[in-house]
């Protein structure tokens, strides 16, 4: 009976795990700092990751994080600030586990991902970061979920013009700014992230979730 009621888990977790990957539902993995983990269950992305550990005294990681990327993921960067972007991580990365980069190097391939993905369309915002020539903010809409990236941009008016997002990950500095400036975010859900360790910040309301935990995990089902 043991054995029997062992094997009818198993099946039930199998099943679940499959119609995860079959449901075009989102799960999202934050990393740390702008580091998030996207899949649908077929394809993996990651967003400003992988990064120098520790950079400008913001999150370290441990290095098991780079272990666990999945093979052949795309890998998507806001901009090269240490604390978002490590060449000589991303070398070591696409050597063992292979999968391509975007960013400033390649916009124009990147606005094209949507080809070679079920589903997936990604818009790209010039946005200004102070002490960065080329910053980029990015909308993706992926089996029909819209989620905003804003990365560092410390600018509210890009986002101010999205309409119904689901989610909208942004820096608690974006988020002053739009308090500040009347801008409305227009999204069900609002991600806090990039907060430091000795950062003092603590946002509460319904639609507000700090990422202040290594390995939270959001799922957004249809």
């Amino acid at each position: 009976m043991k054995n029997k009621k062992t094997l009818a888990l198993l099946i039930l977790l199998f099943n679940a795990i499959l119609c995860f990957g079959q449901s075009d539902g989102l799960k999202i993995r934050f990393i740390s700092n702008c580091g998030l983990h996207l899949t649908d269950g077929a394809s993996n992305i990651y967003i400003d990751f992988p990064y120098r550990s520790g950079a400008f005294n913001y999150d370290e990681y441990d290095e098991s994080e780079l272990d666990r990327i999945e093979p052949n993921a795309i890998f998507i960067f806001t901009h090269t600030h240490g604390d978002h972007y490590s060449s000589k991580n991303m070398k070591t990365v696409l050597k063992n586990k292979k999968g391509k980069k975007y960013g400033k190097w390649n916009i124009p391939e990147l606005e094209k991902l949507g080809e070679t993905i079920p589903g997936f369309e990604i818009k790209t915002f010039r946005t200004k970061h102070r002490f960065c020539l080329t910053h980029y903010s990015y909308l993706i809409t992926w089996h029909g979920k819209r989620i905003f990236l804003s990365g560092d941009t410390e600018h509210a008016e890009t986002i101010g013009t999205m309409k119904d997002l689901d989610w909208a990950f942004i820096p608690v500095w974006l988020l002053v700014d739009s308090m500040e400036k009347e801008i409305k975010i227009d999204s069900k859900m609002i991600g806090i992230y990039h907060i430091g360790p000795k950062d003092n910040i603590n946002i509460t309301g319904d639609k507000v979730l700090m990422l202040n935990r290594q390995g939270q995990e959001i799922i957004i089902s249809n």
